[in-house]
Formats: C-alpha cells, structure tokens, sequence
C-alpha cells in the first residue's frame, strides 16, 4: 500500500469496452480502446488533485485488448500515477481508504449496478465525490461506425444516411437517444492542444528521435514502439510527425484512418514517451525537417514503408545520413487488426449498446418522474 498526500484522487471504471461500448465516464473510462474522450478524462481527474490512481476493472465481455495490454495502454498515459489492477467496478469508502485517495472522479453520465444502484451512492453521501461534464466531441459510437461505414469521406460526412445508420445501430435505442450515449463531432481547439502538451524544448544533452506514421486508433502496438524508441537514449525527446488524413489514406487505403488529424494529435500527445507532435508533417523526410528539429536520430517500425508520391523511399535522407534506424518493438499488432476485431462482433456491440441506452432511458425518466412530483408538492405546500 502507498501513502500519499493531500489531493489524491481514485478513479474506477469498467474497463470493457464490448460489453459498454459507448460507456462514458469522464474520469478513467473505457481503457479498452483509448482515445481524446478517456485521455482527457484522466487529464482532468489528473487537475483534481496531485496525485491520480486509476482502477481498471476485470472485462466482461470480449475485449478489444487483453487486461495486461489494457494496464499497459493506461501506464502510458502521462497523468496516470498509479495503477490499481483488477479493482472493484464500484468504489466503495474503503477503497479510497486503502489507497489514501481524498475522493474519487466521476464523468456526468448515469453508472448503475446490475440491480440498478448508483455506483457512486456511499461515496457521494460522505462528500467524497467530484463530478465533471461529459467529454463532448467524442465517442466509441462514432469510431465504431466508422470502422464499419468503410468509405474515405466518414471525417466530414457524417450527415450521410450510410453513416447514420451504422450510428443509430451504436447509440440510439428504439425509444430515443439517451444523452450518455450517442455520437457527437469532434471539435478541436487551441485549448485543447495546450492541456495537452507538455510545453518542454529539448535541453541540452537530449537525443532528439524522431518518428512519424498515422498512430491511427493509438493502441498498445504505437506504446510498444514508442517505449522502445525511447529506450534508445538516456535523455529522449521524441517527436512525432502526424501525416495528414488525406496522406494516411493514399498509403493505407480502405477508410483509413479511422480517427482525423486533430484526434490523433491529441492521443499520441498524451503518451508519456512523447515530447511533441508535429500536425500535418511531410511524409518524405527531408533535410529542412531534420535541420529544423535538430534531430539526431530517425526511427520507423517493423511495419511495411510505402513510397512516396514520386515513388522513392521516404526515409532516403536520414539513411543517408547514417541517422535511420529500424526497431522492433516486439509487438505485431496494427490498426487493421483492431479493425477486423471488433467489425467481427459488430452484431454484439450494437445490441448491448442499445440494451444499455434503455437503461438510460428508463433511469431519466425516473429522475423526471421524481422531479415533477416534488414541483407538485411544493405548489400544493405553498397554496
């Protein structure tokens, strides 16, 4: 057990995202497929207080990634302090206890038990609960339907009948569309870069690495290789060049990339092994890019290097230069794999999804219920 100081915050969530699909908690939630929606979730349970523990939960269903890959994926994330494995889906007293955690950060979303109970109900009650608002912009529904939509214009056409269809399968029950769960269009600001970036230039004695590629749908193949690169040097600063959507799809092809330019920016920013991201970098290296950077070191993956639009090699000037390198993070997994994952269950992601939207349903309707019948009291009280 680990002591720590005033501020310290918990945050336990469901750690599936099958058997939620569209579960949104904005504190720690779903760490089965990371994206800006559960990144700025842990950024903001992260400004609470000064110290953030992350529960990740047993899946209950067929993940995504395995529970060690899943643990892995949230270490890498740079406000994550401290991991809890296997813990608890509801946060009791005596779990912030035993981890001396001062409260625990939840999303405005409805968490309920199997027999219907607020998960946060004891905590809530002693004053050991912060509330912040749902993540808007952002949403496993959307990526979802975007994986199965399979067309090259799913970033910017997203009014289409295609698109809606795959969207109202994910998040949209038979009785209306709850507000926990749907899909909403990502808007990126300057804000949002800035919370988070880390704002550090290279000092003197860093190695400067760079890497660049698409980092589509950032999963534990992208850590993997970004852990590697890092260990490459006693002091790293790693940059990653992000290829445009329009760059990433002449070279990949189907409708990838999946997440747009802005999404991607701000996943890779949150890796703990990154320095700076640079949006919309060139996809043949050049001497202008190395000189501007001062980069020391080049480095790309096992993965395969398509040529450019000329149809010469990409990496011709570090390897030039002696400053290219190959490295084999050890882990095989890509986007495309990902992909084919979850379209396989696709028929079972849309069904718990809307099982779930019913719930929601049900417990809104509750709470309307209860609060129109408190208005006719006090109304009858005053009269």
């Amino acid at each position: 057990q680990k002591s720590v100081g005033h501020g310290s915050v918990f945050c336990s969530e469901s750690t599936y995202l099958l058997d939620n699909p569209d579960f949104w908690p904005v504190d720690c939630a779903d760490y089965d497929m990371v994206h800006y929606g559960t990144l700025q979730s842990a950024e903001t349970g992260e400004g609470y207080g000064d110290y953030l523990i992350v529960g990740i939960s047993k899946h209950k269903g067929p993940p995504v990634f395995t529970q060690q890959e899943r643990y892995k994926m949230v270490r890498a994330i740079k406000w994550v302090d401290e991991l809890v494995e296997g813990a608890p889906y509801v946060t009791t007293l005596q779990t912030l206890d035993k981890y001396s955690c001062d409260f625990c950060v939840h999303g405005d979303d409805i968490t309920l038990t199997v027999d219907g109970k607020d998960t946060y109900e004891d905590v809530k009650k002693t004053g050991r609960y912060r509330e912040c608002n749902r993540t808007q912009g952002v949403s496993t529904t959307d990526l979802v339907g975007r994986m199965l939509l399979m067309t090259k214009a799913h970033h910017s056409n997203i009014a289409s009948s295609d698109y809606q269809q795959h969207t109202d399968n994910f998040g949209k029950g038979p009785r209306g569309s709850s507000p926990w769960t749907g899909v909403s269009q990502f808007l990126q600001t300057s804000q949002k870069i800035i919370q988070f970036a880390s704002g550090q230039e290279p000092q003197p004695g860093d190695t400067i690495i760079y890497v660049a590629g698409a980092f589509d749908l950032f999963h534990i193949g992208h850590v993997d290789f970004l852990e590697a690169v890092h260990k490459l040097s006693e002091k790293p600063y790693i940059i990653v060049g992000l290829h445009f959507d329009q760059e990433v799809n002449r070279y990949k092809g189907k409708n990838y990339p999946i997440m747009n330019i802005h999404e991607r920016t701000l996943s890779v920013l949150a890796c703990r092994h990154v320095s700076e991201v640079v949006i919309g970098a060139p996809y043949t290296i050049t001497k202008d890019l190395l000189d501007h950077f001062k980069v020391d070191l080049v480095c790309h993956g096992k993965t395969e290097v398509f040529p450019d639009r000329g149809g010469y090699d990409p990496y011709a000037v570090p390897k030039k230069k002696g400053i290219f390198r190959t490295v084999d993070s050890g882990n095989s997994l890509t986007t495309d794999n990902i992909v084919q994952r979850i379209i396989k269950n696709r028929l079972l992601y849309e069904a718990r999804n809307q099982k779930k939207e019913a719930k929601e349903l049900a417990v809104i309707q509750a709470i309307k219920s209860r609060e129109e019948e408190k208005a006719k009291e006090r109304t009858q009280a005053v009269a």
